[in-house]
């Protein structure tokens, strides 16, 4: 299987998913150059971390418009798996791949930090190394990352199974210290209805050995390639 990992101007996270598939999963991975046009034949497309084009604007907005993101748009409505971490979570829903947006933290703070996520549907391409209700240790850099949407849509996400990740404490409850941002109902990452696209503002790319504080992180790359061994490719 083939990663391809995008870098717009001011992704500094880029190298961290690079190295997280090439290094540590030893899967085959392509940079993905903002300009261009082609994804090289990847079967998984992560859009990273970081401040693209400086985050003018606001996060995201300005990336949405890169050549690139042409190709993701398609690849995605086609059905292929695409991830957006973190700056590439506010990508996603600047673009309409994904429901909500990602506003300013309640403490007005850049927060970066390790917290605790739960799993709430074990049923994706990104959670199917996991079990419903582990709790991830996986860590958080971001100013702009509280989760918000209209009170009746969140209510169709929840029911709808798209939370995926929610912030929780160390022992797995949902409580207000334990959300990092403010998200509405401590949401830290989302599916689309196909469940083919996943946005997510912790890092799993930054915990993928235990030098680094945890190996959570690897559990979603884990159910990446599991998805698609065991998937036909997308074109």
């Amino acid at each position: 299987m083939k990663f391809g990992v995008v870098t717009f101007p001011g992704s500094n996270c880029d190298y961290d998913a690079y190295a997280a598939v090439k290094h540590i999963l030893r899967e085959e991975v392509e940079f993905l150059w903002h300009k261009s046009h082609d994804l090289l034949g990847c079967d998984v497309v992560i859009l990273p971390g970081g401040f693209s084009y400086g985050d003018y604007l606001r996060a995201g907005a300005i990336a949405k418009f890169s050549p690139i993101m042409d190709r993701v748009v398609a690849f995605a409505k086609s059905g292929g798996l695409v991830v957006g971490i973190c700056n590439g979570f506010q990508v996603l829903t600047e673009c309409g791949l994904l429901p909500g947006a990602l506003i300013r933290n309640s403490h007005l703070r850049f927060s970066c930090k390790y917290v605790y996520l739960r799993v709430e549907n074990d049923a994706t391409s990104y959670t199917s190394a996991c079990r419903k209700g582990d709790v991830l240790k996986i860590p958080i850099a971001h100013g702009e990352g509280s989760y918000y949407h209209f009170e009746g849509e969140i209510k169709k996400l929840e029911d709808a199974g798209q939370v995926v990740f929610r912030y929780v404490d160390a022992g797995g409850k949902v409580t207000r210290q334990a959300n990092p941002n403010g998200s509405i109902n401590n949401i830290a990452g989302i599916v689309n209805v196909e469940g083919n696209v996943l946005g997510m503002m912790p890092h799993p790319e930054r915990a993928v050995e235990e030098i680094l504080g945890s190996v959570d992180g690897l559990r979603v790359f884990e159910s990446l390639r599991s998805s698609v061994t065991s998937t036909p490719a997308v074109g």
